[in-house]
């Protein structure tokens, strides 16, 4: 497995849910920025597509049904875990 690419792809759906969560706190006090919506959702648009990514890769980021659909074997248990890494 590689997990230098695994830990690569991980680093970037954080950093850009980080702007998403930033620009979501931003847009709970100013309602109205046209320019931070469309910010925001061109940050969520290229998180759901590095999440798929990864995912499609790697398997589920997350568990309980967040995941969407695995594949066989069940991937969940598969290591190392995104916290793992």
């Amino acid at each position: 497995m590689n997990c230098e690419k695994q830990r690569s792809m991980l680093k970037k759906i954080q950093e850009i849910q980080f702007v998403a969560v930033e620009l979501n706190l931003y847009l709970d006090t100013h309602p109205c920025d046209a320019d931070a919506i469309n910010d925001f959702n061109c940050a969520v648009q290229i998180l759901e597509k590095r999440k798929q990514a990864y995912q499609d890769e790697f398997g589920p980021l997350l568990n309980f049904g967040f995941g969407g659909y695995s594949k066989e074997p069940w991937q969940w248990v598969e290591s190392p875990w995104p916290w793992e890494i």
